[in-house]
């Protein structure tokens, strides 16, 4: 699939394939926590579009994270992922939870299971927008004169760096101890590739062309020999490709601050994978709930998509779970790799609706809103649904 085009603010953005199908198959993973219960809401909305635009969506289930662990110790069995790659596309809740947690190095963990799927499929481009819906405006932290006009697009490099870089711990290392002792000593790697930053930063530039123009791109120059090769990358890039886009230059430091003080200012970010990682949830609570915020991975083949939020394992199977940000997620499937622009609209539309309406879940409502407007997670789903 080409990946020049799917980057546009708003409900016109581009699409990825070509023509409409009639048919489509979807490869859900429910996962942990929260799972099952929200992506029975996404299944509910497409369901919904279905009906309304005359498309089959053909929603298999399979297993990732802890419940793959638990049924067959793997966090991502060989059966999920030949069903991934045989799919359209891959609708994903969350994975992982506490009762998975070890100090064993060794043990099997359930965040294994989406990085692994991310890079067998391919998946090295991550979206994330960050918009600020008009009914909950009142529901951030930041005053209403620094988040209005937020509208911002994350894209962070999701296959290198830190998270797949060799790692080692070694339990017996001599003078790593007390006063000379052994002791405990470990280390990860930060390595890129000049192709993986080139083609980020393609990425970065053609939503920006598409946005408003302005590309910043965050990195720790001043410190890492990566970051150095990433920003000359990224200048290099920006100069013969795209010299109408802006640059900048930002500390990751500074942008965890400017994403706070200034938000409404940028544009697109490009970073790589463990700063997008962290400043993609910062930004996220700048819209006041991750129960809100949608995501797409991307690459040349099948694409995933996700809530921005993780498994909530705290309130599992109690029915209370925002549903808003799967469903999201489905309006970026049919919008990207569907090439359903008419009925993503109706998707957000519809759930722009029931915000505006005074629907709420329990994570975004507030002391003003009243009690029968706080719906359960499958009555937020058939809301939506009913709208579309």
């Amino acid at each position: 699939m080409p990946l020049d085009n799917p980057f546009a603010s708003g409900p016109s953005s581009e699409s990825w394939s070509c023509n409409v199908k009639k048919t489509y198959k979807i490869c859900c993973l429910p996962g942990d926590g929260i799972g099952p219960e929200i992506i029975a809401e996404g299944k509910k909305v497409l369901a919904a579009v279905g009906k309304r635009y005359g498309v089959d969506f053909q929603c298999e289930d399979a297993l990732i994270g802890g419940a793959a662990i638990d049924a067959c110790g793997d966090p991502l069995p060989e059966e999920t992922l030949a069903a991934a790659r045989a799919s359209d596309a891959v609708l994903l809740a969350s994975v992982g939870g506490p009762k998975w947690d070890s100090t064993d190095p060794a043990a099997p963990r359930p965040e294994q299971g989406l990085l692994r799927i991310r890079k067998e499929l391919g998946l090295y481009t991550n979206l994330r927008p960050v918009q600020i819906f008009a009914a909950l405006a009142d529901a951030s932290t930041l005053r209403p004169e620094v988040i209005d006009g937020v509208d911002m697009m994350i894209v962070r490099e999701l296959t290198g760096g830190l998270y797949f870089g060799k790692r080692e711990r070694f339990y017996e290392e001599p003078g790593a101890g007390t006063a000379g002792a052994p002791g405990q000593r470990a280390y990860d790697t930060l390595e890129y590739r000049e192709y993986e930053i080139e083609r980020i930063a393609r990425q970065a530039f053609e939503a920006a062309r598409k946005r408003r123009g302005k590309v910043s791109s965050v990195d720790k120059a001043n410190v890492l020999e990566t970051s150095r090769m990433w920003r000359e990358i990224v200048h290099r890039i920006g100069a013969a490709e795209y010299p109408d886009v802006e640059l900048e230059d930002v500390l990751v430091d500074n942008a965890a601050m400017q994403l706070i003080s200034r938000p409404a200012d940028f544009d697109v970010v490009v970073t790589e994978n463990m700063f997008g990682d962290i400043l993609s949830d910062e930004a996220a609570q700048i819209t006041g709930s991750l129960g809100m915020l949608a995501s797409a991975s991307l690459g040349d083949g099948v694409a995933l998509y996700e809530p921005s939020h993780g498994s909530a394992p705290d309130i599992a199977g109690q029915g209370v779970a925002n549903p808003l940000a799967q469903i999201l997620s489905v309006e970026m499937m049919l919008r990207y790799s569907f090439n359903m622009g008419e009925a993503a609209d109706a998707v957000r539309a519809a759930v722009t609706a029931v915000l505006d309406e005074g629907w709420r879940t329990r994570d975004i409502a507030d002391a003003s809103t009243p009690a029968d407007r706080i719906l359960g997670t499958a009555a937020m789903g058939d809301e939506v649904a009913k709208r579309i």
